[in-house]
């Protein structure tokens, strides 16, 4: 039984899904939770994502790596609880494995999101939410498990400071958001500082059911949703009065240019160009992701990869990307290059990018790029787990409940000159951070 389960979950995750006409159904609990739900009849399964305002741009002073260690372990082991016996990792983990289903949390710069997917028969549903629910409510956060976690976790940091890439793109980010939590990584000192305590209290103080955004994608109703999400929550503390969490700082602009230079023994030398952008939510992000794909996200389509690597042979990829994100996420340019073409490569980076915020893209490219993008739509819709990703971010950044609907409306509807005046509004080419890690001496 388990292993047609298992089958039976992996042949339902790669059937292609209608994506056309699905309405997004919202509503709030009577704890709080907002609830944003597609449902899909076709399928026997559900997704259910819930994200909570607890990543890491919540951890607390000189405790970075707070919310990514919160969210690891919620998966290491659940408390005895109502004559229920306590489950270490390993018992945890068979038990999702005998009903066939999965359960998961991370935690990433804006979030904390926990996710279970499992069969719609109600056998197996009402046992998955029941797991779920302790395994959201009473982690056990055993200390020895952390300790193994952290060795581990500081090992593979240690391990990292030995490769270019990373390092490159750790100055970038602390360049580019200087003392915004966007900027901090979790280090050996500050892992050392983390203890199961801490982590109870982030658990108690982030989690609680009034904050939480969930986003629902599969064979279940308005009604069914409503029971389920009511028993999952059940376990968790109320607020009273669920007052707002504290502002965190918005990213901010950067008043000069920097340029950072990092010797490093290196066949290639790293670069990376780049400014805070714009948050997800930003009235431009449209006509830049747009425009981007022009400049440097449409691969070997793009203005970057036509001038750096086909005309001059100087990179074998170049690209750009604005990271989206609930305050300001890094607009980049990335490259790599041998040692001795480094400026060169820089050079001619910079004044493509400087030429395409003055004059923006030609009336031919815009529509390319609306093509492909267009084109390409329906294949970020064709699963439950990429109807989950778009729908928790309409859930997370608030956006409209038609935006899948009107989004390729509201594509076509850019123009030339949008895109130009989005990119000049938002990027300053006089103003950026520099990193060069591994480039020749002059």
């Amino acid at each position: 039984m388990k292993n047609w389960l298992i089958c039976c979950a992996a042949w339902l995750l790669v059937q292609p899904l209608a994506n056309a006409g699905i309405p997004i159904q919202f509503w709030t609990l009577d704890n709080g939770a907002r609830v944003y739900l597609m449902e899909v009849q076709g399928l026997p399964m559900v997704d259910i994502q819930l994200e909570f305002d607890a990543g890491s741009r919540r951890d607390s002073k000189n405790l970075n790596g707070l919310a990514q260690a919160t969210a690891m372990m919620l998966g290491k082991g659940v408390k005895a609880q109502e004559g229920m016996p306590a489950l270490d990792e390993n018992q945890l983990g068979e038990a999702w494995a005998d009903l066939g289903a999965s359960a998961g949390a991370s935690a990433s710069n804006d979030r904390m999101s926990l996710n279970m997917r499992s069969l719609t028969r109600p056998e197996l549903l009402d046992q998955a939410i029941a797991l779920a629910a302790r395994q959201l409510a009473s982690p056990s956060f055993p200390a020895d498990v952390w300790k193994t976690e952290r060795e581990r976790w500081i090992a593979s940091i240690r391990e990292s400071q030995t490769k270019p890439n990373v390092l490159a793109s750790k100055a970038f980010a602390k360049a580019v958001y200087g003392d915004h939590p966007y900027g901090q990584d979790a280090d050996e000192e500050s892992l050392r500082r983390i203890e199961p305590a801490q982590m109870k209290n982030f658990h108690a103080r982030y989690l609680v059911p009034c904050r939480a955004k969930i986003s629902v994608v599969g064979a279940l109703n308005k009604a069914q949703v409503t029971e389920k999400l009511t028993q999952l929550l059940k376990g968790l503390p109320s607020a009273a009065n669920c007052e707002l969490l504290p502002l965190v700082d918005e990213v901010q602009p950067l008043s000069t240019a920097n340029r950072i230079e990092i010797p490093f023994e290196s066949a290639q030398a790293h670069v990376f160009i780049g400014q805070p952008g714009v948050a997800r939510q930003h009235p431009d992000f449209l006509a830049l992701t747009v425009g981007n794909y022009v400049l440097g996200g449409g691969g070997f389509v793009s203005r970057l990869t036509e001038q750096v690597r086909e005309k001059r042979g100087l990179s074998y990829s170049v690209y750009s990307y604005f990271s989206p994100g609930q305050h300001a996420g890094a607009f980049t340019v990335g490259l790599q290059t041998r040692p001795d073409q480094a400026e060169q490569a820089i050079e001619v980076a910079t004044q493509v990018l400087e030429e395409f915020i003055k004059e923006g893209p030609s009336n031919a490219e815009v529509q390319a790029a609306k093509d492909f993008l267009i084109g390409g739509f329906a294949l970020r819709l064709d699963s439950n787990r990429k109807l989950m990703d778009n729908l928790s971010n309409i859930a997370w950044f608030d956006l409209p409940l038609d935006y899948l609907d009107t989004w390729t409306a509201k594509v076509q509807k850019l123009t030339t000159a949008d895109i130009q005046q989005a990119f000049a509004r938002n990027l300053q080419p006089e103003r950026m951070v520099t990193v060069v890690l591994g480039a020749a001496a002059p």
